[in-house]
C-alpha cells in the first residue's frame, strides 16, 4: 500500500510538473554561466510564474541573431535576450519579433521608445589593461604604440561589432586608415567576449576590448584594483542590450511577464554584479559600492539603429581588409 501511495503521489507530482509551461530564452554564453545573471533571474521569475524557464546559450550576441534568423518561425525560442543597439536594425528586418507591450521608467542616457526591443542594461566599450601603466588615450596613440590587444569578431560578437561602430563613429571616412594602423597591435580575434577576456587575464595581451564597467568586477568580486579602463579622447561607444519576444512564440503572455520581471528591481539589482553593466532601470538600492570609481566618458558615441545598419557592411569590409593583410 505504501508503494502504491508513493506511486500515486509521484505520478501527481510528475503531472503537475509536466503541466508547467516552458519559457525558452535564447541568450549569449556569459549570461547563463554560474557567475552570470541567468541563474538568479531564472530562480526569481520561476518563484512566481508557475513556469519553467530554460536558458539556451547560443554563442555571443551577433551569433545569437544569426541562429534566430536561420531558424526563422520554427525557432523554439520565446524570448531572445542579448542583442544590442548595433543589431536591432537587422533584427527588426527579419520580421521575427513581436511588439513587446512592456513599459518602464528607464534610467538610460538616451530616450527609448522601441516597440519590439526592451533594454535591460547598458554600458560603454573600453579597452581594459593593468593599472599604473602609461596607456594610450586614443586609437591613433594605440596604433602608434607597441601595446598588444585582443578583440572580438564583429560577425559573431556584439563587443566586436561595437568596436567597428566606435571607430566608425569617431573617424568616419578615416576608419579604414585607423584599422590598417591598428592591425599589428591585434594579437588575436576571438568569437566572443569570454574568450578574449580570458586570454587577457592569462597575460596573452596588454589590453582587451571590454567595458568601462569591467574593473568593477575585479574591485568588488576580487578586491583587486589592478585593472583599469582606458579613457579615450574620441569618446566611448555605448551599448544598450535588449531582449525581444519572437512572433512565433506560443507563450507571449508569459514572455511579457518575463520581460516585466527583467525590468523589475530584483532582476535589475542582479545585473551590475553579475553582468557588470549599468541597469536599465536603477534598482531601489542604487548601484553597488565601487561603481563610483569607474571612468565616465565625456563624449558618448552611439549610432541609431538605422545608422548602425547602414554602416555595418562598409565597416566590416574595412576591418576585414585591414586585418587580412
Amino acid at each position: 500500500m505504501k508503494h502504491l501511495i508513493c506511486a500515486a503521489g509521484c505520478l501527481a507530482a510528475s503531472q503537475a510538473l509536466a503541466a508547467d509551461p516552458v519559457l525558452t530564452v535564447y541568450t549569449y554564453d556569459s549570461f547563463n554561466t554560474e557567475w552570470g545573471p541567468g541563474p538568479a533571474i531564472e530562480q526569481g521569475f520561476e518563484a512566481s510564474c508557475g513556469c519553467d524557464v530554460e536558458f539556451v546559450a547560443a554563442g555571443d550576441g551577433a551569433a545569437l541573431l544569426s541562429r534566430v534568423r536561420l531558424e526563422g518561425p520554427r525557432s523554439e525560442a520565446d524570448v531572445v535576450l542579448g542583442l544590442d543597439t548595433a543589431l536591432i536594425g537587422a533584427a527588426a528586418e527579419t520580421g521575427l519579433f513581436a511588439d513587446h507591450g512592456v513599459s518602464a521608467e528607464y534610467d538610460l542616457p538616451i530616450a527609448w521608445d522601441d516597440s519590439r526591443f526592451v533594454p535591460f542594461d547598458w554600458g560603454y566599450f573600453a579597452f581594459v589593461g593593468q593599472a599604473g601603466a602609461d596607456h594610450p588615450t586614443s586609437f591613433e596613440a594605440l596604433a602608434e604604440s607597441d601595446r598588444s590587444i585582443v578583440i572580438q569578431d564583429p560577425r559573431s560578437s556584439t563587443p566586436g561589432l561595437g568596436l567597428l561602430m566606435w571607430v566608425k563613429s569617431a573617424y568616419g571616412d578615416r576608419a579604414g586608415e585607423i584599422w590598417e594602423a591598428l592591425a599589428d597591435n591585434v594579437v588575436t580575434v576571438t568569437p566572443g567576449w569570454s574568450e578574449a577576456y580570458g586570454l587577457f587575464l592569462e597575460g596573452e595581451a596588454d589590453l582587451v576590448l571590454s567595458y568601462t564597467t569591467s574593473p568593477a568586477y575585479h574591485l568588488i568580486a576580487e578586491e583587486d584594483d589592478s585593472k583599469v579602463a582606458l579613457p579615450f579622447d574620441e569618446g566611448h561607444y555605448m551599448q544598450v542590450e535588449v531582449a525581444g519576444i519572437l512572433e512565433s512564440s506560443d507563450q507571449k503572455t508569459l514572455a511579457q511577464d518575463f520581460l516585466t520581471y527583467l525590468l523589475g528591481s530584483d532582476a535589475q539589482a542582479v545585473l551590475p554584479t553579475t553582468n557588470w553593466m549599468y541597469p536599465a532601470v536603477l534598482p531601489e538600492g542604487g548601484l553597488p559600492a565601487g561603481f563610483e570609481t569607474l571612468i565616465q566618458p565625456e563624449t558618448p558615441l552611439l549610432m541609431s539603429a538605422e545608422e548602425a545598419q547602414a554602416a555595418r557592411d562598409a565597416a566590416l569590409d574595412e576591418w576585414r581588409g585591414a586585418l587580412s593583410q
